[in-house]
């Protein structure tokens, strides 16, 4: 079986309680508290709305699961920390380091997905939460699905040993390094200075400062035949880093991101990736700001293999 780096389906969790949660702040140098909390919500659920609408009007199947009342999650509009989906039918839970987005962990999606996925197995990582270790799913990961690469940049976030874990059950070939921001913050997640595409890769660069971790990224990046688009601070913190290739129904290779990811690229660097991908942007500023995430944190892609 051929592993197939985009998908045309999509999990996304619609959310009733967003806002700035305290508990990620720490951690998290890319949330900004700010308006009043019932506005955040309302702003954030009409860009959350328009956000589906983009990408089912460009042939992606969105399976929109609504968040409950309770428990009070926050951050349950990113589902991409908490699960999974894999092509052999696996699923994986993750240990989360804020307590109350552990609650976003729900049985009831997995099952709801069984009516029409094949899940084999659901392996459950959470334990790890015990012992004060995390791996916060395909933001403390940025998967190279195709040839099994574990990008992974370590953080409180993202714990070694646990990552060796998923490596080890998954046959992925972990490579792992150091990042930080301009202030020199480790960057708390690695999907918000890298993506990973079929064929090119945006990264910052600068964040890796050292030389050995940066070289061996580059040539492994250069072995598996990608592009690499090297992107600044600046960029990193308008979510540039934060983007997600899909595909649609007839196979055409998306780029999903935010306006203000859109909007920090030069011409040169669209140019590179228009290459490759139709971009699409939406304005999703409220969830950037409150939540600390962008655009491909509110995405699990969903690699499952259907029942039919």
């Amino acid at each position: 079986m051929t592993n197939q780096q985009t998908t045309s389906t999509i999990l996304m969790i619609r959310p009733v309680n967003f806002g700035f949660n305290e508990q990620t702040a720490g951690s998290n140098a890319f949330q900004n508290r700010n308006a009043e909390q019932q506005q955040v919500q309302n702003k954030a659920l009409n860009e959350f709305d328009n956000l589906v609408s983009l990408l089912r009007n460009n042939g992606v199947e969105v399976i929109v699961v609504d968040d409950t009342h309770e428990p009070h999650t926050p951050d349950s509009i990113f589902p991409n920390n908490w699960v999974s989906f894999h092509q052999d039918g696996n699923v994986f839970l993750y240990p989360m380091m804020a307590e109350n987005r552990r609650l976003e962990r729900r049985e009831d999606i997995i099952m709801q997905l069984e009516d029409e996925f094949q899940v084999k197995h659901v392996i459950d990582l959470s334990r790890f939460e015990h012992d004060h270790k995390f791996l916060e799913g395909t933001g403390s990961m940025v998967l190279d699905r195709e040839n099994k690469i574990a990008y992974a940049c370590i953080s409180p976030r993202t714990d070694k040993e646990v990552l060796a874990l998923f490596c080890e059950q998954t046959g992925y070939k972990e490579v792992s390094f150091h990042s930080f921001d301009q202030h020199h913050q480790a960057i708390y997640h690695t999907n918000v200075l890298m993506c990973i595409g079929s064929k090119f890769a945006v990264i910052c660069l600068d964040s890796i400062t050292d030389d050995n971790e940066r070289n061996a990224i580059l040539t492994i990046l250069k072995l598996t035949h990608k592009e690499i688009i090297n992107i600044s601070f600046v960029q990193m913190n308008q979510f540039a880093g934060n983007m997600l290739e899909l595909k649609n129904k007839s196979g055409e290779s998306l780029l999903v991101m935010s306006k203000n990811a859109y909007q920090s690229l030069d011409q040169d660097q669209k140019t590179a990736l228009e290459k490759y991908s139709k971009l699409l942007y939406a304005d999703i500023n409220t969830i950037e700001n409150n939540g600390g995430g962008s655009a491909r944190c509110m995405i699990a892609e969903v690699h499952l293999p259907p029942i039919n």
